[in-house]
Order: C-alpha cells, then structure tokens, then sequence
C-alpha cells in the first residue's frame, strides 16, 4: 500500500503546524502534520460531523475510530466530559500527535491507542463509535471497519459517519442497511453526508 494516511508508518517528512480552532463553540489547539488526514487543518466533513454529532441516551464510552491527529474525539470529549473516549488509528504518526493534542486541550477523559480498527480494542464496546472513515484504504477496508463497528456497539448504541456523495455515499448507505437495523441521514451539507446508523 502506497504511503498515505492510512500507512502504519508514513515515511514522508514529519512537518507540523499548529492552529486554533472555533469549534461548537470553544476554542482548541492542533497539530496536525505530513503523513496524516487532513494535515493543513480540520476539513469540512470532520467539523460537520463533529458539530452534528449527539450523544446517544445509552451508557458507554465512545470510539472515535480513525482519529487522525484527534479534533474529533477530543473535541466531543471536552463536551461530553461525563464520558470516556477511546481514540485509535493505525498510523503510528497521527497517534503520537492525538496524544499531543490531547495534552494541551488538557482532555482528561481520552485513551489514545494505536489499532488497525478493532485488533487492540477487542474486548471494548461502545455507546457510540465516530469516524471519517478512510476513503482511500478502500471499500474492502471501510465495509471492514463498519461490520466490526455494529458488533462492538452496546445495545443501542450508534456509528457516526461521514462521507461525500462523490466518494460512494449511497453505496455506503446501503451497505449499512444490509447490518445496521436502522440508518438515516442526520444532514447532508455541500455533498457531505452525516449518517447515524444504529443495531
């Protein structure tokens, strides 16, 4: 597999840059770098998805699967900081800078654990599991990363997901419909889809 945000070790160079985010009101700092999703910034998709999300009713700590360098989970963390987040990625990179983050948005309520998908998670299920899922690993992947998802949610619980139209939202749509009880677009904002999909 070519090196991209999906490698376990990007072997491009490791350059960072951090900003200050607006985001559902509060202020947080990223570093973001070469290597990882969306490196110059939180993209469009992952604020949508972050600004839409809500918190299911059920108990249970959330997944944010694929974090990147973390705005997602670090993010609803702050917000939901009754809850316990566990943040994991494959990229070894983007672990070593969602645990960077996490520390200077001083999230006191985050695991962060490098996974590729559920391998070092195993035995955790979860209220609700949040991802922009990794387009470009393929469908192979992300089908993967969604099956495993509907057998670690609690009773209940949800997937958060988003995607562009463009890049097979209505494939997706129904893929989810074949092992998710329940699907529904939350929203759909500039070809981006957010959908909840629940056992």
């Amino acid at each position: 597999m070519s090196d991209h945000y999906y490698s376990t070790n990007p072997q491009s160079q490791n350059v960072t840059e951090t900003n200050d985010y607006i985001v559902r009101n509060h202020s947080f700092t990223f570093t973001s770098a070469s290597g990882v999703f969306s490196k110059k910034g939180i993209d469009f998709g992952t604020r949508l998805l972050i600004e839409t999300f809500e918190i299911p009713e059920v108990e249970g700590a959330v997944l944010d699967l694929g974090c990147g360098y973390g705005p997602i989970g670090i993010t609803l963390a702050y917000h939901y900081e009754e809850r316990s987040f566990v943040m994991v990625d494959v990229n070894e990179r983007a672990i070593s800078l969602a645990k960077k983050n996490a520390n200077q948005n001083n999230s006191t309520n985050v695991v962060i654990k490098q996974s590729d998908g559920f391998t070092n998670i195993a035995e955790q299920s979860f209220a609700a599991i949040i991802t922009n899922p990794p387009i470009r690993a393929g469908k192979k992947v992300i089908n993967r990363l969604f099956a495993e998802s509907s057998n670690h949610l609690v009773n209940g619980g949800e997937l958060w997901i988003v995607v562009q139209k463009k890049q097979g939202a209505p494939s997706v749509i129904k893929y989810l419909q074949s092992i998710f009880h329940d699907v529904d677009v939350v929203t759909r904002k500039k070809g981006y889809y957010i959908i909840c999909a629940k056992n």
